[in-house]
């Protein structure tokens, strides 16, 4: 059996080059791997491209408060150089609850460089064509709009198409809750939406998860990404950055007490009770 174990963050992403592309989930902190990104902060690399669904600011930290509010792919961005391009859904703050003052630097970082917006959709459907190894996909999706100046279209049975063609991640970020030493993962809530599909898409999948167990201890029916998708595997310290305690304080200490905005108006209406 290939031992698919790494002793650190650091190790896991030794090989990244300088002008690799990576894919990431950035559903919350619960769905992306921010310890993997920390570690591409700390990596001497530039000119990345990144492909996720949000690249977005987060709210200033303090000096005190900086283990709990830097992370992610927006805090690379904050080093001149790191990245040269981002395909996202959207790069704004709502989410983020800072204002104009306290986003500035980000701001500033995203202007200077190649960002192409995109839909959520667009980019699933380029990474469903590199996972399944598709020239491109036709889609309905931008017909009739500008996105025609960028796209081939094709016509099929008097239906016109643009075609998506697909991205091919060099490395593939993703979270999971759970793996076995083969690799095997379960996922956990929103770490399912989008991580699943970045690990099938991505040349090398590098997987952070929170607990890891011996083979056959997860049941074949509760796999979520099989062994094949995934190259390596790296264990989230316990209570590190990625733990759900490190996330319900972060929900605190970027919306305050009640955590997220969403589960603030969800337990206010009686649903989240």
């Amino acid at each position: 059996m290939k031992n698919k174990i790494f002793d650190s963050f650091e190790e896991v992403v030794a090989d990244i080059f300088d002008g690799a592309t990576i894919a990431f989930s950035t559903f919350g902190t619960s769905s992306q791997a921010v310890n993997l990104w920390e570690a591409v902060f700390k990596k001497d690399v530039r000119d990345l491209t990144v492909i996720g669904n949000m690249v977005m600011p987060v709210k200033a930290a303090t000096e005190e408060e900086k283990p709990f509010t830097s992370f992610g792919p927006s805090h690379c961005l904050l080093q001149p150089g790191k990245i040269k391009k981002v395909i996202t859904g959207f790069t704004s703050n709502v989410y983020s609850g800072s204002g104009d003052d306290e986003t500035r630097p980000f701001k500033d970082a995203i202007e200077s460089i190649e960002v192409v917006p995109t839909t959520f959709g667009a980019i699933c459907t380029k990474l469903e064509a590199a996972a399944n190894g598709y020239g491109g996909i036709l889609t309905p999706v931008g017909v009739g709009t500008f996105f025609e100046e960028y796209y081939d279209t094709y016509t099929v049975d008097g239906v016109k198409y643009l075609l998506e063609k697909p991205l091919i991640p060099d490395f593939g970020f993703v979270k999971a809750q759970k793996a076995d030493k083969y690799g095997n993962l379960v996922y956990r809530r929103m770490q399912r939406v989008h991580n699943p599909l970045v690990a099938r898409a991505s040349k090398i999948t590098i997987a952070e998860v929170l607990e890891i167990v011996e083979p056959g201890e997860i049941d074949p029916d509760q796999i979520h990404t099989p062994h094949v998708y995934i190259d390596r595997i790296v264990k989230v310290p316990e209570g590190g950055k990625g733990t759900s305690e490190w996330d319900e304080t972060i929900k605190e200490r970027m919306y305050g007490p009640e955590g997220s905005r969403r589960q603030s108006k969800l337990t206010s209406s009686g649903r989240g009770a």
